[in-house]
């Protein structure tokens, strides 16, 4: 169902996404409830019964691409069941079209690489309560002459990692740093209590270990950035109004959606957020794929810091804690500008009933800049302006908040991009301090080095699924006889055979090349998506770490594997506790053969981050991205038929002559 106003000019239209016609549609409420009171009758569930996982199950791709209108859908749904008074979970997948429980298995949390499912929303509440509840903690408190701020204090909850420690393995385990706040509503991580860590099992909901340690003063630096508290806003900044007077030029019909000759269908889930299925491009009358499938399935965020206070964190964002679930709400004018199209997301809450997320996918079109320009002397001056087409949303973890955009353009290239903002993690320090692993961005407060790591999963299918993918970068000729002029260089490529991890080189441009196996171009050369990163570091930790061998798969740029329908995250099912080697370094352990057949890549990306003064009291956004560019997929600019005004009524002002451009203005 899409809420629409007559003229879709300038707002926004929602659709609710409730009605099931694809078999890559999202979950429905209806169908979650209807998976759950499945469980229910066969008495599966009890009053202590929580859902840490509501997950779809596509059904596989041959029956996918066979699929028509009206055609059985073969819905299934995965629920994870935890017993919150035994911490034992099981995963139960049920078949809606059968309205029966399909199978049923334990997670093996208690053996070893141990790992847990995803944290609770009420265990963050809960974690704090026992952690305030705690002698030990309220004790800490009072030897900081804190003993006054305990009622507000706030104990956040974090994942724990995974050190091997015998009073931790194989249990549900928290980690809780404490934060001062002056009143119930201020921001508590400008105030952190150095020093204090509380170490919680959620299912005795008993306090496990208290580390209290050291004299330093918590930082009093105010950590507001509303107006009543940073003055009033700038007055000399103009609004900008966006509007289109014919409409947008996508068009919209349930999850399917087509642009300017892109199309593909919306997904959501709990754990992934956003999900692209199917994209293709419409090349004069071939619709041809290009990806079946994209997501960024996870993100890592290690801290640098040697304390006993964090050296621990490790932040898996999507396993840990489920990014859809994490999804904000998004407001027309604040979150996305222009003519809007918003599609709801279905997540789950802790008793497994269905959660919508009004508005949680934004859809609009961008002004990018240039397309092309080109101005010849006597013939004159051509320019088009590039337009993108904006799939995002954005969620919330802790105390960042991460933005995540899919750009598809007019010329073919797709773009994914993340953007970090919120609040900086803290600790207190002695003010003008020099630390080895913490600057220091307020008086007193000191932000641990650290990185985010996100991690695509691009399910690619150009032109066709018999894929390939090839290692190309530039190589420079010593001064000879191959190069008498010491002028020239050249290029290199290598076939990626079998399954691996690969490290970028901005230095040599190295890039990747996904081509077909099975078309070629009007030049004889199989057409190909060429994949460029950015060339951030990758994972710093040493690579006997626990982090390294739970996050392998940041620890390379890009990985190649074969295609199987298990091997969907990159940190595997269960990162939260669970010892490491799962995810892509199991995927690639067999090292199948990829060249050719049905292949995905992963590329992960992201910065390292020394925070600094301008990062508080909140970051600005940074800006982190890879590109897919056509690479001979067409036979040439697919963009030529871009017309040359942006809008109707701008006249000829992207097509003129080249007299003015040097100069030559005619005599009058």
């Amino acid at each position: 169902m899409t809420t629409t106003e007559p003229l879709h000019t300038t707002g926004q239209r929602v659709s609710h996404l409730d009605e099931v016609r694809h078999p890559l549609d999202p979950l429905t409420a209806t169908e979650i409830e209807r998976g759950r009171s499945i469980l229910e009758a066969e008495g599966l569930l009890t009053e202590q019964s929580r859902f840490p996982s509501v997950m779809p199950i596509e059904p596989d791709k041959e029956f996918v691409r066979g699929f028509t209108e009206g055609g059985p859908l073969r819905r299934r749904i995965e629920y994870v069941v935890l017993e919150t008074d035994t911490g034992v979970s099981t995963e139960y997948v049920v078949d809606l079209d059968a309205g029966v429980i399909a199978s049923r298995d334990v997670v093996a949390s208690g053996e070893f690489p141990y790992g847990q499912p995803a944290y609770l929303f009420e265990e963050y509440d809960r974690a704090m309560e026992i952690a305030k509840s705690s002698e030990e903690w309220q004790a800490a408190m009072r030897r900081r002459g804190l003993e006054d701020r305990i009622e507000d204090a706030f104990c956040s909850p974090l994942a724990p990692g995974y050190f091997g420690y015998e009073d931790e393995i194989g249990r549900r385990m928290i980690r809780s740093l404490t934060f001062l706040r002056d009143h119930p509503d201020d921001v508590a991580w400008a105030h952190p209590v150095e020093g204090l860590l509380v170490t919680i099992d959620l299912t005795t909901g008993k306090v496990v270990s208290v580390f209290d340690e050291g004299d330093v003063v918590t930082a009093a630096t105010s950590g507001r950035y509303d107006d009543e508290h940073v003055g009033p806003a700038r007055s000399t900044l103009k609004p900008i109004e966006i509007t289109q007077p014919e409409g947008p030029s996508f068009a919209v019909d349930g999850s399917l959606v087509d642009w300017e000759g892109w199309q593909f269908r919306v997904g959501f889930n709990a754990r992934e957020g956003l999900v692209l299925n199917q994209l293709s491009f419409l090349d004069g009358e071939e619709r041809r794929p290009i990806m079946y499938r994209g997501s960024v399935p996870e993100m890592i965020v290690p801290y640098g810091d040697t304390s006993r206070n964090r050296y621990w964190i490790s932040y898996f964002d999507a396993g840990e804690y489920y990014l859809g679930k994490s999804a904000n709400s998004l407001a027309l004018g604040c979150d996305c500008l222009g003519v809007i199209h918003y599609f709801d997301g279905m997540s789950h809450d802790d008793h497994g009933h269905a959660m919508r997320v009004p508005q949680a996918v934004c859809m609009h079109e961008e002004d990018a800049s240039i397309l092309y320009k080109h101005t010849e002397f006597g013939y004159g001056t051509d320019v088009r302006r590039q337009r993108r087409l904006v799939i995002s949303y954005i969620a919330t973890v802790g105390n960042y908040d991460y933005g995540f955009y899919w750009h598809l353009y007019l010329d073919g290239t797709i773009e994914v991009e993340a953007k970090a903002t919120g609040l900086v993690f803290n600790g207190s320090g002695v003010p003008g301090a020099t630390e080895a692993h913490r600057l220091e961005i307020a008086p007193g407060l000191f932000a641990p080095v650290h990185q985010h790591i996100f991690c695509a999963r691009l399910d690619m299918e150009v032109d066709g699924p018999d894929n390939y993918v090839d290692r190309s970068e530039v190589r420079r000729i010593p001064m000879g006889e191959q190069n008498p002029y010491g002028n020239a260089f050249t290029w290199a490529r290598e076939r990626i055979e079998t399954e691996g991890g690969f490290d970028d080189d901005r230095s040599v441009r190295r890039t990747w090349h996904i081509g077909s196996n099975a078309r070629r171009n009007a030049i004889g050369k199989s057409t190909e998506y060429e994949l460029l990163g950015e060339g951030w570091p990758t994972l710093l930790a040493d690579p006997e770490s626990s982090v390294y061998q739970r996050a392998t798969f940041a620890a390379h740029n890009t990985w190649v594997t074969k295609y199987h329908e298990d091997e969907r995250w990159p940190a595997g099912k269960y990162p939260n506790q669970h010892a490491g080697g799962a995810g892509l370094p199991a995927y690639v352990d067999d090292a199948e053969s990829v060249d050719g057949g049905d292949i995905v890549v992963w590329h992960s990306f992201g910065p390292t981050h020394l925070p600094r003064p301008e990062d508080f009291p909140i970051m600005p956004v940074d800006i982190y991205r890879l590109q897919l560019k056509p690479y001979g997929f067409f036979d040439r600019n697919p963009a030529l038929d871009v017309p040359d005004w942006a809008t109707r009524g701008a006249g000829s002002c992207c097509s003129h002559s080249a007299e003015r451009r040097y100069g030559r203005m005619p005599a009058e």
